[in-house]
């Protein structure tokens, strides 16, 4: 065999030789220059992969069973259209939805269940006229900020109220009522879901309208407050038509009044209470709240289910049924609405005089 010559075997020669070898071997493997097959291509891809997280994310939302909270008890109008939402987005949607009735202190529980949730899209709830509304001005101390501990997701729902006796009450009109409670101040009784709901502040400016005395008797949620007026425990009561029309068509409850500007289809033989307290206008109205903090996309995806449901037209059926109307909104529009309310209702307490709780 031949011999080499001498100055292949130089040091620098011979490290040059054995670099070019290196290079043409992961040529012909396929390796960079990295070292490792494809790490040039994950690393530029990196960039859109973060671009597209949010995308990857509306994708997979929801994952998992979502909480929807009730901050009342089975029975009133919060519990009864929230169970109508859900089974609808289940339907529509094929997510899995579990309500959670959260009941106690006019709704401040399940309000601050939500406000202390994971701001991730898997706890959402209903929000009222009551728990988003009046109580910041009613409750000398709330758990809650309303405009700051809350996603505002979307509107649902605006339904009249009724005044409403039992029926075998003596009384037959509004005129009358107020007649009596003249006679004897202090001396009815009216029942609420608890202090602070759209049915006692209702009764409270109806008192403060009417020029009378009444009693504040609170229940825990609408359910047991029907069931006392029923009775006769209580002897007038101001709530939500969807939940007052079972106990009316079942002729145990009179109703004396709609308590907004218009005729109710469902009623339309009760007059309005604005005939006898002029400017009385008072609507029950449900919004779909999350925690603060709900990633945009997240929050984006419930108000476009929430507006798919409410465009459906058994919902707008059913919804007619009971006396209310589908609202959807965007996250904008149930925020600057939510403001005007609590200004509203602040106003209605201080003129009122209503007893902060």
């Amino acid at each position: 065999m031949p011999s080499l010559p001498r100055f292949f075997f130089h040091p620098t020669l011979a490290q040059a030789i054995k670099t070019l070898l290196f290079l043409v071997l992961c040529s012909l493997l396929g390796f960079g220059a990295g070292g490792v097959r494809g790490q040039t291509a994950s690393t530029s891809a990196a960039p859109g992969a973060s671009a597209n997280s949010g995308t990857m994310q509306q994708e997979s939302f929801p994952s998992r069973t979502i909480r929807f909270i009730v901050g009342f008890p089975p029975g009133g109008g919060n519990d009864l259209l929230s169970r109508l939402v859900a089974a609808k987005l289940t339907e529509l949607r094929g997510w899995s939805i579990a309500v959670e009735n959260v009941a106690g202190a006019g709704g401040l529980l399940g309000a601050n269940t939500i406000a202390r949730a994971t701001p991730n899209g898997y706890t959402i709830g209903i929000g009222s006229i009551g728990t988003l509304s009046i109580n910041p001005s009613l409750y000398q101390k709330i758990p809650y900020q309303v405009m700051t501990d809350f996603t505002f997701i979307s509107r649902l729902s605006v339904t009249p109220a009724v005044l409403v006796v039992p029926v075998t009450s003596p009384y037959q009109t509004v005129q009358a009522l107020i007649a009596a409670a003249k006679a004897n101040p202090g001396s009815l009784n009216f029942g609420s879901a608890g202090n602070g709901t759209s049915h006692h502040l209702a009764a409270e400016l109806f008192r403060f309208k009417a020029g009378i005395e009444l009693t504040h008797i609170p229940y825990a949620g609408s359910g047991p407050a029907l069931i006392g007026l029923v009775r006769s425990d209580t002897q007038l009561m101001i709530g939500d038509l969807p939940a007052m029309l079972p106990m009316i068509r079942a002729g145990k409850l009179r109703p004396l009044a709609i308590t907004t500007n218009q005729q109710s289809d469902l009623l339309p033989d009760v007059p309005l209470l604005s005939k006898t307290l002029p400017d009385f206008d008072v609507s029950i109205w449900y919004g779909i709240v999350g925690p603060a903090g709900i990633p945009p996309d997240i929050s984006h995806i419930l108000n476009q289910a929430i507006r798919d449901v409410l465009a459906l037209p058994e919902i707008q059926h059913k919804l007619s049924e009971e006396g209310a109307v589908g609202q959807a909104s965007t996250s904008t529009e149930f925020s600057s609405f939510v403001q005007g309310e609590i200004n509203r209702w602040a106003s209605v307490i201080q003129q009122a005089k209503v007893p902060l709780q």
